[in-house]
């Protein structure tokens, strides 16, 4: 799988040929802190000043790489659609090779720290539902009103706690909203749903 790059990373990336290949290594080491810790301005100006560009530069420069790596990291790219990605930016083979050997040494510690970054969503764990059906009151003898009831278990992926939810509805909500989830699971198995999909992991 080939990365597609936007004109506007492409635009950040067009730094990195203009300074040597080790500075190249220097900012996928900030870039790897980005990552890790958020962005420091003054990291930013001292390399700025040692270059003699501007701020901003250097800035775009290590975003560009930072998503570069990412994306790649995220998508588990082989090296060598990697290098075929990289092709199309038009650097030389040596900025190729250390972009190539920046992602080689930092690709599992970039996922690593992108698992991190993702909430943890609890996930089903067990459902138990009720019928109840009221049959008449003092005021009314011949009154039917069903209700559902559902005690939905969800746990945590990460500390193994379970949350409890207590649900209740009428029959007619209860068949309203199962109508809803099916048109919404058959509008995801559509083949535009899925190119969606696809771009988006």
């Amino acid at each position: 799988m080939l990365l597609v790059l936007s004109e506007e990373h492409r635009e950040h990336l067009s730094m990195l040929p203009q300074v040597d290949p080790s500075v190249v290594g220097e900012f996928g080491r900030i870039a790897l802190e980005f990552l890790r810790r958020g962005t420091s301005p003054k990291i930013y100006e001292g390399a700025a000043r040692k270059l003699g560009v501007s701020v901003e530069a250097v800035q775009q420069g290590v975003e560009g790489l930072m998503f570069l790596l990412m994306e790649s990291s995220k998508h588990t790219i082989s090296e060598v659609d990697f290098v075929d990605s990289v092709l199309v930016l038009g650097f030389g083979e040596e900025l190729n090779q250390v972009l190539l050997q920046l992602y080689r040494d930092n690709q599992a510690q970039i996922r690593r720290i992108l698992s991190q970054l993702i909430p943890s969503q609890p996930s089903f764990h067990q459902l138990e539902w009720r019928l109840d059906v009221q049959v008449a009151s003092r005021s009314l003898r011949q009154r039917l009103v069903p209700t559902v009831t559902m005690r939905l278990m969800l746990s945590e992926s990460e500390e193994g706690k379970h949350s409890t939810w207590v649900l209740q509805t009428d029959p007619s909500t209860l068949l309203h909203l199962i109508s809803t989830l099916e048109a919404a699971l058959a509008a995801v198995k559509t083949s535009h749903s899925r190119r969606i999909l696809r771009n988006i992991k």
